[in-house]
C-alpha cells in the first residue's frame, strides 16, 4: 500500500518553449545544434537535433564518462600509474605524445584528453581500463543504450572518421549533462594552458582545443572536435546566475564560426532564461512511520534538486506536490528509494524524482521492540 500526499504550492514558475532554428538566427550555419538546461535537461533550442553526423573528437565526451565512472566506484585512481603500449602511442590525429613503454598517472592522461585531445591518451586509458580499445567501445555504446540514446554508436573512443561512427547534436547534449554530473571533470576542462612532464626535456605543452574556456563568461568546458568528415565541432557548457547551459553544434565551416555560433546560442539562453529551484535535497517533504526501526519516524527527502526553467516572459504558475510513499520497514540507508515525488504544474508540465531518508534508520531488535511495545501499553496507545 502506498501513502500518498498531496500539498498545493503557488510559486512563480515559467514555462519553457523550445525553439526551433527557423524562429530566431541561431546556429545558422551548423549542419546540427542544440541548446539545454542542464539540472532540467530542457531544450531551448535545436536545429536538426536528431541528425546523425561524424562527431570527431567529441567522442571523446563518452570516453571521459566511462573514465569518470571507474574513478568515482573505486576501480581506479587519480594516482595508478598507466603504462602506455605501442597501439596507444602510434595513435595518430592530436597528441600529447606519449612513448611506447611510458609510464604516466591517470590524472595527466585525463589531463592530456580534456585539454588537448590527446588521441594516444584516450587510447591508452581505455586499454588501462578494458584490456582492449574494443573492449571498451563496447562499454561506451553500453551507455549509450543505458541512457536511451538512439542517434549514436562509436567505433572508436577517439573520433577519428569511421562510416559507422556517428552521433547527433542531442545526444552529445546529454552525454555532456551526464559527465558534468562527475563535477571533478571541469576542473580539467576549464584549464586553458599547463603542462605535462614539467621540468623534464619531454616537457609538453597543453593549450585547451576549447578557446571558450578563455574568452567566454562562465564557460568551463568541454570538448571540441574536427575531422574532414566531421567538420568543425564543439559542445561547450558554461554557467552565469546559478543556471548551467550546454550547447553543441555540428558539421560547422571553420573553428570561428563554430565558437561564434556557440556563443550566441549561449547568450540566448542567459538572455532569455533562468532557474528556479523549488526543492533541493535538503528539503524535508514529510516525516514518516518506519516499521520496527530503531527511530519510529524519519524524514524525507528528493534524492536531487527540483529547478525549473523559466521563461523569463511568461506568466506565473501553481505547481502541486505530489508524494507516493511504500510502505517504510527498517533497516533503510539514506539513498535508498522509498517513494516517488512529483511536481506538476498547473497545465499538466510535470517531473518525477526519487524520495530517500534523510538519515540511516536500524531495525529494532527483539527487546527493543518489547520495550517499546511495553511503553506504547503503560501508555494507553495500546489497549489489552
Amino acid at each position: 500500500m502506498k501513502k500518498i500526499i498531496s500539498i498545493i504550492i503557488c510559486l512563480c514558475m515559467f514555462l519553457p518553449i523550445k525553439i526551433n532554428a527557423e524562429e530566431i538566427q541561431l546556429a545558422q550555419n551548423a549542419g546540427s545544434a542544440i541548446l539545454i538546461e542542464f539540472e532540467t535537461g530542457e531544450i531551448i533550442f535545436e536545429k536538426n537535433a536528431h541528425e546523425k553526423l561524424h562527431p570527431a573528437s567529441m567522442t571523446k565526451i563518452m570516453s571521459m564518462l566511462i573514465i569518470m565512472e571507474h574513478i568515482d566506484k573505486g576501480l581506479i585512481s587519480w594516482d595508478d600509474i598507466v603504462t602506455v603500449s605501442a597501439n596507444a602511442s602510434g595513435m595518430g590525429g592530436s597528441q600529447i605524445l606519449l612513448e611506447t613503454n611510458e609510464k604516466m598517472a591517470v590524472r595527466d592522461l585525463f589531463k592530456g584528453i580534456a585539454v588537448a585531445s590527446g588521441n594516444d591518451a584516450v587510447v591508452a586509458m581505455a586499454e588501462y581500463i578494458a584490456g582492449t580499445e574494443d573492449a571498451f567501445v563496447t562499454m561506451m555504446n553500453d551507455k549509450v543504450k543505458e541512457l536511451g540514446l538512439t542517434d549514436t554508436n562509436f567505433k572508436n573512443v577517439h573520433g577519428l572518421d569511421d562510416a559507422n561512427h556517428y552521433s547527433s547534436a542531442y545526444d552529445m547534449a546529454y552525454m555532456a549533462r551526464e559527465l558534468i554530473k562527475h563535477k571533478s571533470v571541469l576542473e580539467y576542462t576549464s584549464i586553458y594552458e599547463d603542462y605535462l612532464r614539467k621540468g623534464t626535456d619531454k616537457e609538453f605543452w597543453l593549450v585547451n582545443t576549447n578557446k571558450l574556456v578563455r574568452f567566454y563568461e562562465g564557460a568551463d568546458g568541454l570538448k571540441t572536435g574536427y575531422t574532414s568528415e566531421a567538420g568543425y565541432c564543439l559542445t561547450a557548457t558554461a554557467t552565469r546566475n546559478n543556471m548551467r547551459l550546454i550547447a553543441v553544434a555540428m558539421n560547422e565551416p571553420d573553428s570561428k564560426t563554430r565558437n561564434a555560433e556557440i556563443s550566441s546560442m549561449l547568450d540566448y539562453g542567459f538572455a532569455q532564461y533562468s532557474t528556479e529551484k523549488v526543492l533541493s535535497t535538503d528539503s524535508i517533504l514529510d516525516k514518516v512511520l518506519v516499521d520496527k526501526g530503531k527511530k519510529e519516524y524519519v524524514e524525507i527527502v528528493p534524492t536531487e534538486n527540483i529547478t525549473f526553467l523559466n521563461k523569463k516572459t511568461e506568466n506565473s504558475k501553481n505547481a502541486t506536490y505530489e508524494i507516493k510513499l511504500n510502505e517504510l520497514k527498517a533497516p533503510l540507508k539514506k539513498g535508498d528509494v522509498i517513494g516517488t515525488l512529483i511536481v506538476k504544474l498547473d497545465d499538466n508540465d510535470q517531473r518525477e524524482v526519487n524520495i530517500t531518508v534523510k538519515e540511516d534508520v536500524e531495525k529494532c531488535n527483539i527487546f527493543e521492540l518489547f520495550l517499546r511495545y511495553l511503553c506504547d501499553v503503560l501508555g494507553g496507545n495500546i489497549k489489552l
